[in-house]
């Protein structure tokens, strides 16, 4: 059951709006009731957030797991789960399944497996698989290497309003390749594959969709001329948007230094230039969209020689700093709030995003200038396989709200 909750003296921000210093927000059951100047209950319970910034739950969009507990420490209230699970979401069944594994505290909102077994080749029941709760379809770690498949995909999605979520890696250059190819794979000699393999995919999806007429996002772009590309297409107006994580924009391909294998991500880590490019990407509004990428491994998983180990890092409770940085010193909070909360649930049409009245009571106070170092061995899940352990950040949650409830206090 909701509760009533005021909150006074935060400092308000919503997605791309000025922020508003000393805000009251009064939470009645599971939605938002008011904001600005009110009369509140007198037996609301009272939250007293002086010196903290309450905005939206934050919303995940591209996990491979979804860890609750760590959800709700990184202010996180909704995740958008990928195929790849075991078996892949590639059924109506799955997906209902899927739905309820975090609620009622982190809504779960599945990807749909765009192939059979994610196999790449027979299209799956997407139809079926939106009205049982999938609110896109997705190609999964890898790209549909035939684009005829792919085509067929996007006008398919197109016909049911779905957006296409992509992995751009064309598989055939990619191959079993651990790096891109520069300085550092020839320095530690590790197969590597061309730096065109992540824009010649970006290029091809890109004129696909715009042939189909469909709606895409690409998940993770991590290289300037795959930015390029996008930027143009939309200006076009092609129906696209694209997302990053917090590694491809603080990390180059520098970290591999010393075969690191929780630097082993996918995509791989790019050179300095194209990690420039990506912030500034995030600064300018190209990017859409920050998700974690969350991919938690084992440490037999990674405890491997780098060829071997497996790509993937946890990201849950470091999204919300780890995005503030790559924002810069002084971080914009509203873009913040844009790209973690209000476009995610724009472009896939959920819940939240906003604090406005009638607005579901989803929302997370955290400290924007609170320091401290991140602890892998601290998180909450089993793997804490993290390439930004023991950094210092900056920017702590405080409390996590969802529906109404308080689910996640620090310290509590």
């Amino acid at each position: 059951m909701g509760m009533s909750l005021l909150i006074e003296n935060a400092l308000l921000v919503r997605p791309g709006e000025a922020p508003q210093a000393n805000a009251r927000l009064l939470i009645d059951g599971k939605t938002l009731a008011a904001t600005g100047e009110f009369e509140a209950p007198a037996d609301a319970e009272r939250i007293d957030a002086r010196g903290l910034v309450a905005t939206p739950g934050l919303i995940d969009a591209g996990v491979f797991r979804s860890d609750a507990a760590a959800c709700l420490a990184g202010g996180i209230t909704r995740v958008l789960l990928m195929p790849d699970q075991s078996p892949p979401l590639d059924d109506p069944a799955l997906v209902e399944r899927a739905m309820r594994i975090g609620k009622p505290h982190v809504w779960v909102h599945p990807l749909a497996a765009a192939t059979k077994g994610l196999g790449g080749r027979e299209l799956a029941e997407i139809g079926l698989m939106r009205d049982a709760g999938a609110v896109a379809v997705a190609t999964g770690r890898t790209a549909i290497s035939d684009a005829a498949t792919m085509y067929r995909l996007l006008q398919y999605a197109a016909g049911f309003g779905l957006t296409v979520v992509t992995h751009a890696e064309d598989s055939s250059l990619a191959g079993d390749s651990s790096v891109t190819s520069g300085q550092t794979a020839t320095r530690l000699g590790l197969p590597a594959a061309p730096a065109v393999a992540e824009p010649l995919a970006v290029a091809r999806d890109v004129r696909l969709a715009e042939a189909a007429g469909a709606k895409l996002h690409i998940r993770t772009v991590s290289m300037a001329e795959s930015i390029e590309i996008i930027d143009r297409a939309k200006r076009r107006g092609v129906q696209l948007t694209c997302g990053t994580t917090p590694a491809h924009a603080l990390l180059s391909d520098r970290e591999l230094t010393g075969y690191r294998t929780f630097t082993k991500l996918s995509p791989p880590l790019r050179c300095e230039e194209d990690r420039t490019a990506v912030v500034d990407a995030l600064r300018a509004g190209t990017i859409d969209i920050v998700c974690s990428a969350h991919d938690p491994r084992t440490q037999e998983d990674k405890r491997l020689p780098f060829a071997d180990a497996a790509p993937g890092m946890a990201g849950l409770e470091t999204l919300l700093p780890l995005t503030l940085m790559a924002l810069g010193d002084e971080p914009d909070l509203a873009r913040a709030a844009a790209l973690l909360s209000g476009n995610p649930a724009r472009i896939f049409g959920l819940p939240g995003g906003k604090l406005e009245a009638a607005a579901p009571a989803d929302l997370v106070l955290f400290d924007p200038g609170a320091s401290w170092r991140v602890d892998a061995s601290a998180f909450d899940h089993a793997a804490g396989n993290t390439p930004f352990d023991r950094l210092p950040v900056s920017g702590r949650v405080e409390m996590t709200i969802k529906g109404g409830e308080i689910v996640y206090r620090r310290n509590s």
